[in-house]
């Protein structure tokens, strides 16, 4: 499998080329710069004219436009690891789907989608009775938030809920000074240090709370989630893959 990776010179992107040894084909990244790989470097995508496999993206969101069209062009299967996106952007996104093959999670840790779908299993049988709040932490460089990770999690949780009752996401509360609403999910946004990021859904009821968690304790995981998303996508027809599609094929759902 060979990769080309966008945004190479990244935190993300370097934890993958310290997993991915030689199997990066190329690299691209507006810092260019040499960081000791041995590939092609490049600082625009255009620049670019090496084979590879699949493309893996974690430069920034709002590159979408520009390494969807690559991968159009070139034909060649993308996974997205950025996140933050714009309505837009996703709208994008799903609409280069129907051309490519395209991989797309807000967190590319398996353990941290194990999480989403153990915090979906309890909503279903809580949501009634319980509270549901969201904290996320992560380091003081981050410029998004609630994190990706965070609106995956609530999303998966509202899922549960009926059309006519889905959960607000409620943000802040210093604005509005009230009692808590009985159908909101409440996000909460933690930024300091080296965190690499932690998740946890609390269900607050009568007496008793419930905490499903995940700390991510290097970016090593992410990297492996990506490169599994990677092998996973090549020779994949064009569709919107994620990592449900991912799990499944791994258990033999």
């Amino acid at each position: 499998m060979k990769i080309m990776l966008n945004g190479y010179n990244g935190k993300l992107g370097r934890a993958i080329i310290e997993a991915a040894g030689e199997s990066i084909a190329a690299g691209v990244d507006m810092n260019a710069a040499p960081i000791g790989a041995d590939f092609p470097k490049y600082a625009k995508l255009s620049e670019c004219g090496e084979v590879s496999d699949v493309i893996i993206d974690c430069s920034h969101h709002s590159a979408a436009g520009a390494i969807l069209d690559y991968a159009d062009n070139t034909k060649t299967p993308i996974v997205i690891c950025t996140t933050g996106h714009t309505s837009e952007e996703l709208a994008l996104i799903q609409s280069y789907s129907g051309k490519v093959a395209v991989f797309k999670s807000a967190n590319m840790s398996l353990g941290v989608n194990l999480v989403a779908e153990l915090a979906k299993k309890a909503a279903a049988l809580l949501k009634d009775n319980f509270d549901i709040e969201i904290i996320e932490k992560h380091h003081n460089k981050k410029i998004d938030a609630p994190s990706g990770t965070a609106l995956m999690l609530a999303d998966e949780i509202s899922s549960v809920f009926d059309d006519s009752g889905k959960p607000e996401y409620v943000y802040e509360r210093q604005s509005v000074k009230k009692m808590r609403n009985k159908n909101e999910i409440g996000m909460h946004a933690i930024r300091g240090g080296t965190i690499i990021g932690e998740h946890e859904v609390i269900f607050a009821g009568t007496n008793e709370l419930i905490s499903i968690s995940h700390s991510a304790q290097s970016r090593e995981m992410f990297a492996s989630g990506a490169l599994a998303a990677a092998r996973f996508l090549c020779g994949k027809p064009p569709g919107f893959y994620t990592m449900k599609e991912l799990i499944n094929e791994i258990t033999g759902d």
